[in-house]
């Protein structure tokens, strides 16, 4: 951003009479033209991606590494404390606000580049399992998935680092810290199971990073338009439209948000989620014969006429009520619970994650693949998958279950 510099600096807000550098300060954005370069300009400097900020990226990568290596949750805090300050992901998002294509350019160009660190050394990491093998994986687990308490962390973590960075000249340390810890851990994951060659781990690490950028990406543009910086010109606005929309499209679409809202509005409603799977009522009702054949010669309701049909033998098709719902609890020896999956097999893609205790629907579909059964289920959100047999209990299994 070559901006003109020859207006007065921002520190000469403070020699002007109170009044008006109260003003000054409370406005962020002039609405001089000269000011608002300067402001920028200074904005811009300090987002712009340094060698200091590749080389912290690479040993915090490094760091974080050994921490799924080790399966040891102080290592991971120790690659997120050597993570380097987030400050071109701030600019990223100032750069959108404000219109500015080459500055955005340059730094995503950054912020890829220091991902591709982490991911690259992570990845390393994973290789190294060959050698030795972790006792756990549970730090991988945990990071592999979208947890609530990680996404508040995550959103108040990028409000405070768009703000402090905005407002103040100090190092805005621990919002990057609790950002570094939403996005760099995930990622590292993701590279840690592509490399040592866990499935459960690459395309998960991958899906919780872009929920969390995403995420981050938003509060940032929202926070940095409550503050004043919006674009000038309409390119720039068409920039911004378009960057926000994608963002919010990632995180709804990744994180399974609108599924999730979808289900309270079927259930305020009175939707019931297993609303699909027939009934014995509704398959009578489809199948049973014209009222006229009933020996009593009147027209019967409905469920009368079943009735007849079940208990009356009669050399023609009979109506075979459908058998009750199976229900089944997940349930995991090791405290992790089980992966719902799209296909029969462990490289199949995940829909979803189930912890222990899960209440499951049995379907009919059973196959077995390399000795392992696998069972169709359906979840309590109304998601069909698969998911290995020996990892749900139910107390009335069906018969050849």
């Amino acid at each position: 951003m070559n901006l003109d510099q020859s207006s007065p600096a921002p520190e000469q807000i403070s020699q002007l009479p109170p009044a008006r550098r109260r003003r000054a300060r409370r406005s962020l954005i002039p609405a001089s033209n000269d000011e608002r370069a300067v402001v920028l300009e200074n904005l811009a400097r300090k987002a712009f991606p340094s060698f200091e900020f590749f080389l912290f990226s690479l040993l915090a990568g490094a760091i974080m590494g050994a921490g799924y290596i080790f399966d040891s949750q102080g290592i991971l805090l120790l690659g997120v404390l050597i993570a380097p300050l987030m400050a071109p992901w701030v600019g990223i998002a100032l750069a959108t606000v404000t219109g500015s294509g080459r500055f955005f350019l340059q730094t995503l160009a950054g912020f890829i580049i220091s991902a591709g660190l982490i991911f690259g050394t992570s990845w390393l990491a994973g290789i190294a399992t060959q050698i030795y093998t972790p006792p756990t994986y549970m730090q991988a687990i945990i990071h592999t998935h979208l947890w609530w308490a990680n996404l508040l962390l995550l959103l108040l973590g990028s409000i405070l680092l768009v703000i402090s960075f905005v407002r103040s000249e100090q190092r805005p340390i621990l919002p990057s810290i609790m950002l570094s810890y939403g996005l760099f851990l995930p990622l590292s994951a993701a590279g840690f199971g592509l490399g040592s060659g866990i499935s459960d781990f690459w395309p998960n690490g991958g899906l919780v990073f872009s929920v969390h950028l995403a995420l981050a990406t938003l509060a940032a543009l929202l926070t940095l338009f409550i503050l004043g910086f919006r674009p000038r010109r309409i390119p720039g606005c068409f920039m911004t439209l378009v960057i926000a929309v994608l963002a919010l499209v990632a995180f709804v679409w990744l994180s399974g948000a609108g599924s999730f809202f979808m289900g309270i509005f079927n259930s305020s409603f009175g939707v019931s989620p297993f609303q699909e799977s027939p009934t014995a009522t509704r398959t009578a009702i489809t199948n049973s014969p014209n009222p006229a054949t009933n020996q009593t010669g009147t027209i019967e309701p409905t469920i009368t006429a079943t009735l007849q049909i079940q208990i009356t033998p009669t050399p023609t098709n009979t109506v075979t009520p459908q058998a009750t719902p199976i229900y089944a609890r997940v349930f995991s020896d090791n405290g992790l619970g089980a992966n719902v999956r799209a296909l029969p097999g462990d490289n199949t893609p995940i829909l979803v994650s189930l912890i222990n205790d899960s209440l499951v629907e049995i379907l009919p579909e059973i196959q077995i693949l390399n000795g392992v059964t696998w069972i169709h289920i359906r979840t309590a959100a109304g998601i069909e998958g698969w998911m290995i047999q020996s990892l749900v209990v139910t107390a009335t299994p069906a018969t050849g279950w």
